[in-house]
């Protein structure tokens, strides 16, 4: 029985040592990643102004062939927007708004994806002496005031970097080839 009781106690401990953790992990997460791309920011600004154009280099809609996405009626620029539905789990259901842009240097843009919460992305692009572009893609999410989503925000680099980092590969390969 007493066995039981320091066990029970540990359990207990180990649990708050937990939640008192999780409460003092940062309620924001950020993700980014950069690549440099060989060509001027024009010709690359329209394939990230332009959520259509986004199809090509998409690392999820790539994912689903069979996803249903829907696009408003801006085509492009600030207020073009996006949805998307798939059963593939790793692109599921959302929507995406373009909320602000500085043609050929960044643009902004506000997901929604249900009850999974909200996010910002941000394109910066920023050319180099030699005529190429570095291109960074970040991503913001408030994570909540729970620890539970605090520690889940410890995994997001991982779960998100990837993608990014293919998306922005995809993307090189795309404008480099002279792809539209």
């Amino acid at each position: 029985m007493r066995f039981l009781k320091r066990l029970l106690i540990g359990l207990v401990a180990v649990i708050a040592l937990l939640v008192i953790i999780g409460m003092v992990l940062p309620r924001e997460v950020a993700v980014s990643r950069s690549i440099v791309i060989d060509a001027p920011a024009e010709a690359i600004f329209p394939h990230i102004s332009d959520p259509e154009a986004g199809e090509a280099w998409s690392p999820w809609l790539g994912r689903d062939p069979e996803a249903v996405v829907t696009y408003g009626e801006i085509a492009e620029g600030e207020g073009a927007t996006m949805t998307w539905s798939s059963e593939h789990p790793q692109v599921g259901s959302g929507s995406s708004e373009i909320t602000e842009v500085l043609e050929n240097e960044f643009v902004a843009v506000a997901l929604d994806f249900g009850d999974m919460g909200r996010a910002d992305a941000t394109w910066y692009l920023n050319e180099t002496d030699g005529g190429a572009t570095e291109v960074t893609w970040g991503f913001t999410t408030d994570m909540g005031a729970g620890p539970a989503g605090r520690w889940m925000g410890l995994m997001m680099d991982r779960w998100v970097g990837a993608d990014y980092q293919l998306g922005l590969e995809n993307l090189k390969a795309l404008v480099e080839e002279g792809g539209t």
